[in-house]
Formats: C-alpha cells, structure tokens, sequence
C-alpha cells in the first residue's frame, strides 16, 4: 500500500506540474492570455469570435434566473441547450434565491476546474513535499433525503471529481475513505463514517475542507464517540445497521491509540495522525473565528486559507502566499463596487472591491457570482485578492440565504395585527452555535412557532443541509413591544453607527442582546 500511495502521488505531481509552469510563464502575458480564452470560449458557444469590446457591447450581465429555463430544459431533455458542448453531470449547489440550483458542467468545464486544481495541488506538493507520503481528506458533500432523489451518483459534490478521469483515478488512491459515505441514510451516519474512516487512518497527512465548522465538528465526533469508533476499529463492524452497506474501518494500532488519547489536549490529534501536516480551509470574512479556533485545536499542523471557488467557477487559488486570479481557467470581468461599471481583469487597480463576472466552458456568459473581493496587489500582471464576503446574503455556515428569501419567509407569516419584521443572522453566541432569530412585533398569539420558522427557512437548501450537518442551531424568536428600537439596539451593540442603520428583512449580526 505504502509503495502504491508513493507512486500515486509522484504521477500525480508529475500531472500537475505542467499547470503551475504555464501559470508562472504567462503571469506578464494576462491581458493576450485572456483576450485568448473569450475567443476560443465564443467560438465554443455560438461558432464566432469576436473582440472583448464588441462582446462587451453585446452580452448583458447575467444571474441565475436569466440561465435556468435554459438549464431545465437541458436536464429533461439531455441536450446542450446552453452551448455546443456536450453537458457531463448537473451539478448541484445551494442558490441565493433559489432553493437550489443546477450547473452545468462540460468537459470544457472540467477542463477549466481542472486547470485551477491542477495548479493548487501542484504547489501544495512543492511547498509540502510530505504530503507525497500520506493521504489526503478531501470532502464528499452528504445530500439531504429529500434531494438526492434529484440528482445522479455522479453529481454529488465531491471534490476530487473536479479533476480529469486520470488524475482523478490516481486521486482515488490517494484519498482517506470512500466517495459512498456520502449515501449515508443521514447526516449524523456519514459525518459518524467519516470520522471513523480517518480515526482509522495512521498515513493521513491533509485535511482539506471548505468551512473550518466541517473539521471542528468531525473533530468533535472522533471526540464525543471516542470509545464507540476504538470499538468500530478493533471490530471493522459498524454499530449502526444504517452503515451496512459500506465496509467498516478495521485498525487495531489506531484503535489502541484512540482509546489511550486525551482528545482534549491539542498534541493528542498528532499521536492519533503523526503525519498530518497541513489543514486547509476558509479562513476570511465569516469563517476568520472558526478558523482560528481551528488552528488552535491542533497543534504542530500548518495552515493554509482557500482561495475563493464556487460552484459556477473557480475565481481564486492560493499560491506563493496570495490568492491570485485563476487567469487561465475561465474569461473573467469584475463588477466595481462604486461605479457599478463591468471592468476585464487588465483593468483592475490595488483597492478595488469587486465582484467577479464568469464567462465559462459551461455555457454561462458573464455570470455574475455575488461575492465580494478587495484587491490586495498583482503576481507579475495577475491581479490577487481577498474574499469579503457574500453580496446581499448572510452565510454563517455555507447556506447562503438572501434578502429576497427572507422577505419571503417575513411574508408567509404577516398577518394584520402580526408583523415580523427581521431575519437576524447572530454569528457569534457563547451558548449556541450560529442561528437566526425572527424579530417580530405586535400581536404575539400570532407569532409562529420556532418548529414552523424552521421549517420554512428550509426551504432553502442550503439552510436545509446546514442544519441536518449541525452546523446551524435552532432558529429563535424575539417578540417585542418596539421592533425598530431593538433593531437599532442590536446593531448599536454590534458596532454599527447610529446614522447608516436601516431596517432590512435580512442582516448578519455578530453578537445578541439577552
């Protein structure tokens, strides 16, 4: 196993070298290099090139919902209805307004994720040689029941499908467990098979998740069920007959060293794995507290932030300590903050806050992503940049909700003499995890009951997923006499000034009023 692991990772190095060299070779070259990509992505579209000037006269900006009659008719269909290329997997991601969207990924597509990850990997090898010697956690999403009957085996979100069928394959062999945890009955099944599988693994050496929140509660399971997985991997049997149909972990070594483990203390996580040595996970805007307390759980282990990727595109990768563009992975536009004017990447200057616009193998044409970014300085001409946040949402723990989507859960239960008024998003609380509260007032009888406000926030799937993974706790509901007053209150107490605040259906606060 340990020769195979070995030379897994050498060709998988050797695959991805090519991608970090050209990277480097054309950093002075991004404007032709990127005049070169709209070029040949519009000839893949509609058969003809033409200039980014008369592109930019011609295509409007675009969201969503200008693309998913488009992308409906494709799934009933199974034809590209979007552009020439032919459609691989849906795959799927929590929306802003919608309840769940689907994008479209084409082997064009996959070439561009391909690219990015190429490029990661890559460096990561360079600056962690070790990590050819270990293997890797890289998450595979659980689905709620209630959308898996939607989708395809091949379209749950597993991140090494980001990659081309050989990498892919070479990847496989690398990784910690198996992709089918991720057919676990619930949640609690696959995040109970998962930390079973990496308490058993003695070579991990990567953990490598997108919200710092996943690990810390995977840390917390091999925590809380600490005897319960020894006995998992003395035995290879599962305690749960909903596991049944995925093997067992089986390692008695692990298991005698789980069991003798103060998990409490932070250099117990590297007897348990002596050769983790990196930890990779969001590590800006609302993530900043989870990742330190993160870094803080286990000692000895590097660090390293994500760069900014998204279901619709890769925007972002880390690299030689910035996050520079992903230039040669998608055509790319900015939305500048102040102007409102769309810039190409050439334009942009240090300072600007952005949002960026995707022209892609996918068949999306300039797509907007509603996130925020600052740039932060150049790698030769490639502009680098920090994520601020998400535009217009509150995301606590990757659900994402939007003002449009609270307005609608506000709607469903005004009633004449009941008005809520809104959907507070508290990040930070030293008895719960992250939540929201509905803020209300008037005639309480009518207020709903915490049961029907949850219910209805999961209508959103991301909110739906967040819960069902525990990362989000129970909504609350705060009923007042003088709504607005504690409105102000709240968001006086969390910093802001007197003079910007201004009631809105959907606000992130850090803290709460008791």
């Amino acid at each position: 196993m340990g020769l195979l692991l070995a030379a897994s990772h050498r060709f998988l190095a050797l695959a991805c070298r090519k991608a970090f060299h050209r990277f480097q070779h054309q950093a002075g070259q991004l404007e032709r290099v990127q005049r070169a990509k709209l070029s040949q992505l519009l000839k893949q579209h509609s058969g003809q090139s033409i200039s980014y000037e008369r592109f930019a006269e011609k295509y409007p900006l675009t969201r969503y919902a200008d693309w998913q009659a488009k992308i409906e008719q494709s799934r009933q269909c199974g034809k590209n209805f979007l552009s020439a290329g032919k459609i691989v997997r849906f795959q799927p991601t929590s929306g802003s307004g919608e309840e769940l969207k689907f994008i479209p990924y084409t082997e064009i597509f996959l070439s561009e994720l391909d690219q990015a990850a190429g490029l990661w990997l890559a460096s990561l090898y360079q600056r962690h040689p070790q990590l050819k010697n270990s293997t890797h956690y890289w998450p595979v999403s659980w689905l709620p029941e209630s959308q898996r009957k939607l989708l395809e085996s091949s379209s749950l979100n597993n991140d090494s499908a980001l990659l081309h069928a050989s990498k892919r394959l070479l990847n496989k062999i690398t990784q910690s467990m198996p992709a089918e945890i991720a057919m676990a009955q619930s949640a609690d099944d696959a995040m109970f098979a998962t930390a079973a599988y990496l308490a058993a693994d003695k070579r991990l050496g990567m953990i490598s998740v997108w919200s710092p929140t996943s690990a810390l509660q995977l840390l917390d399971m091999i925590e809380r069920h600490q005897r319960e997985i020894a006995a998992v991997l003395t035995t290879g049997k599962w305690p749960r007959p909903s596991l049944a149909f995925l093997p067992a972990p089986k390692s008695c070594e692990q298991s005698y060293k789980l069991k003798h483990l103060n998990l409490k203390d932070p250099l117990s996580w590297k007897k348990l794995w002596p050769r983790l040595s990196l930890i990779s996970s969001w590590d800006t805007a609302s993530a900043v507290q989870w990742a330190a307390q993160l870094q803080s759980r286990i000692a000895g282990v590097a660090f390293e932030g994500k760069g900014l990727w998204a279901t619709e595109a890769v925007v972002t990768v880390p690299f030689e300590g910035q996050y520079p563009l992903s230039y040669q992975s998608h055509f790319y536009e900015f939305l500048l903050q102040d102007s409102q004017q769309l810039v190409p990447s050439w334009k942009l200057k240090q300072g600007d806050i952005v949002s960026p616009v995707i022209t892609s193998g996918s068949g999306l044409i300039r797509y907007l992503i509603e996130d925020e970014l600052e740039v932060t300085g150049f790698y030769q001409q490639v502009p680098c940049f920090k994520f601020l946040g998400r535009k217009m949402t509150v995301d606590l723990a990757g659900e994402k909700l939007d003002q449009s989507m609270a307005a609608h859960v506000l709607s469903c239960f005004k009633r004449e003499d009941y008005a809520p008024v809104s959907l507070l998003g508290i990040e930070q609380c030293s008895l719960k995890k992250p939540h929201y509260i509905l803020l209300s007032e008037g005639n309480g009888l009518h207020q709903p009951s915490v049961e029907e406000l949850d219910r209805q926030l999961k209508q959103s799937f991301g909110y739906e997923l967040a819960r069902d993974l525990g990362q989000l706790d129970a909504p609350e509901i705060k009923h007042v006499d003088d709504a607005w007053h504690y409105y102000k209150s709240l968001a006086l107490h969390n910093g802001m000034l007197e003079g910007s605040i201004r009631p809105e259906p959907l606000k992130k606060m850090k803290t709460k009023i008791y």
